[in-house]
């Protein structure tokens, strides 16, 4: 009987141990989605919120936080090249793009010159991010990739920099 019952003891102990594991795996899964689903809502109400600055210079005008004075014209530019960046990190942030693809993907866009002039002027921006966090890398991940093309010498911009290890 003492066999047996200690038997049962420990299947019951695993089974324990099993329902534990699994519950905390599906904590974690939850804790994911709900994150993805914060960051496609917060995703979500920045694109509306640039659409309704490019339809409105009233409302752009908000948005001018540049160093220069930008007109209206470029100011709507400069929204949509914001949109397209931070389309780019949002793919990043719920893993739909690695890094590696992150960069490529960046290294096309940066070869529109508004693009880059966006960039530039917001450098201030990425610059006054905690150096520590995510966002603070990638923005010197931007910086990096676009000292390489201004001092590349060459017409073969997908092979200027250096892609980041994953």
């Amino acid at each position: 009987m003492a066999t047996k019952s200690y038997g049962t003891r420990a299947l019951a102990a695993a089974v324990a141990t099993g329902a534990s594991t699994a519950a905390e795996s599906l904590a974690g899964l939850v804790t994911r989605w709900r994150r993805h689903a914060a960051l496609t809502e917060q995703h979500r109400l920045h694109f509306d919120l640039l659409c309704k600055a490019m339809d409105d210079p009233a409302l752009a005008a908000v948005l001018d936080t540049y160093e220069e004075s930008v007109p209206p014209e470029r100011q709507r530019q400069f929204l949509f090249a914001n949109a397209l960046y931070t389309n780019a990190l949002y793919f990043h942030r719920i893993g739909a793009l690695s890094r590696r693809e992150l960069y490529g993907h960046l290294r096309v866009i940066c070869q529109n010159r508004i693009v880059r002039d966006y960039l530039t002027a917001t450098r201030h921006h990425r610059a006054s991010l905690d150096d520590g966090s995510d966002e603070a890398e990638l923005g010197r991940m931007v910086e990096q990739l676009l000292q390489d093309q201004e001092g590349a010498d060459t017409d073969e911009w997908w092979v200027v920099g250096e892609p980041p290890c994953e």
